[in-house]
């Protein structure tokens, strides 16, 4: 049985620039998980966790606010998602510098306003497993309930010096 291994996680879980409708990723994904065995499921679950613990940090969280306006933990979480979804590399550029995500396009819009997020794009493994197996995926605990770092302060003139290039484009 083949492992799944981390660049096999990032060419599953990147989104083609399908229009980037969440609801067209989260179906492009399904597609490509169905393949997938059990234990490929377990494994590649696991690389999505371990992105998720990645991303959890108050400078993210800021971008998320700056970017979309996202002030609680749920929006957070579907924003993180969508940032897994965006591939490696914006992903790992989003970790060293959260401004960088400035530079990822096409963002999808709802009502004209950006709307980074993907709903429930990390339970979707787990639920293809569930569906095959009658039972869950093995628990994984999710890490710290705080994110990571020190938090953003939301006045918009350290916002803007924290974020220039998201504040630029997307503040209003």
């Amino acid at each position: 049985m083949s492992t799944l291994t981390e660049q096999a996680f990032w060419n599953l879980v990147t989104a083609p620039d399908l229009g980037l409708d969440p609801q067209n990723v989260s179906d492009n994904l399904k597609l490509k998980l169905h393949d997938l065995t059990d234990q490929q499921l377990i494994e590649f679950d696991k690389f999505f966790g371990i992105c998720m613990r990645k991303c959890y940090t108050w400078d993210l969280f800021g971008a998320a606010f700056v970017m979309a306006g996202c002030n609680d933990e749920y929006g957070f979480s579907e924003f993180r998602c969508w940032l897994i979804s965006r591939g490696a590399d914006v992903f790992e550029n989003a970790l060293l510098n959260p401004d960088s995500i400035a530079a990822c396009t096409p963002v999808y819009h709802v009502n004209e306003q950006p709307y980074p997020y993907i709903d429930e794009y990390d339970l979707i493994a787990g639920l293809l497993y569930e569906e095959r197996n009658d039972d869950e995926l093995p628990f994984i605990p999710s890490g710290s309930d705080e994110p990571r770092g020190k938090r953003f302060k939301d006045k918009a003139k350290f916002l803007k010096q924290s974020y220039p290039l998201l504040f630029a484009k997307y503040w209003q």
